[in-house]
């Protein structure tokens, strides 16, 4: 008897995580502001109210366009405060740089509550799909999936660890653009690779036989 394919799980895993994240557009939508900031401070020469002003825009464009496609209001509310916040702070400031301070403090935030959840034995990954799942907790019954979760769970550690050094050496040097680069480089291919690769360390710290977080005691 052939032993069962991991494959199917791995993939499984990935479509359940891109839904999440709100696949491409969800991604690209959260790029935009920063790019109109970036635009906005550059062509009015670096101004920035001007940045401030083009990035609120393109966030309430978004939050519109996402309403119309049935997004809930509270996450289309929180996406618009989050990048006017920025605009504040930028504004209160005088540094343009600024405008990417709460991006790089969230990432710092997510990098610790995510190390401190494997450390606790709560690996963030495992609740995420646990709730996904309609699971809720009861994957921590398996010392397995347990295990896995954990191990995966680091892919998304290096993740923001690496969203934090390169936001960070960016925001002290005050290189404004390049933000806005990064800004766009370490949003959805970062995260596609972060799916993928953390997909692969799952299946692969389970045993062949295992059925994988679809566990149908679970």
């Amino acid at each position: 008897m052939s032993e069962p394919s991991t494959e199917p799980r791995a993939e499984s895993m990935r479509d359940s995580l891109r839904t999440l994240l709100g696949g491409r557009r969800g991604a690209l939508d959260a790029s935009l502001p920063p790019l109109a900031f970036v635009i906005g401070w550059l062509i009015s020469g670096q101004s920035i109210a001007w940045g401030a002003g083009a990035a609120v825009a393109a966030g309430v464009v978004i939050g519109a366009l996402r309403l119309m496609r049935g997004h809930r209001v509270t996450a289309v509310a929180a996406s618009v405060a989050a990048v006017a916040a920025g605009a504040l702070i930028a504004l209160r400031t005088g540094r343009a740089e600024d405008f990417f301070l709460i991006q790089l403090l969230a990432n710092i935030a997510s990098a610790l509550a995510w190390t401190v959840s494997i450390l606790i034995r709560w690996p963030l990954l495992g609740v995420v799909i646990g709730a996904l799942r309609g699971q809720k907790t009861r994957w921590r019954r398996d010392p397995d999936l347990l295990r896995a979760y954990g191990r995966a769970s680091w892919v998304w550690v290096l993740q923001y660890t690496l969203r934090v050094l390169v936001y960070g050496v960016l925001w002290l040097s005050g290189w404004v653009v390049a933000l806005g680069v990064a800004r766009v480089v370490l949003s959805w291919p970062l995260v596609v690779a972060t799916v993928a690769v953390s997909a692969v360390v799952f299946q692969r710290s389970l045993p062949a036989e295992h059925p994988g977080y679809r566990h149908p005691q679970l």
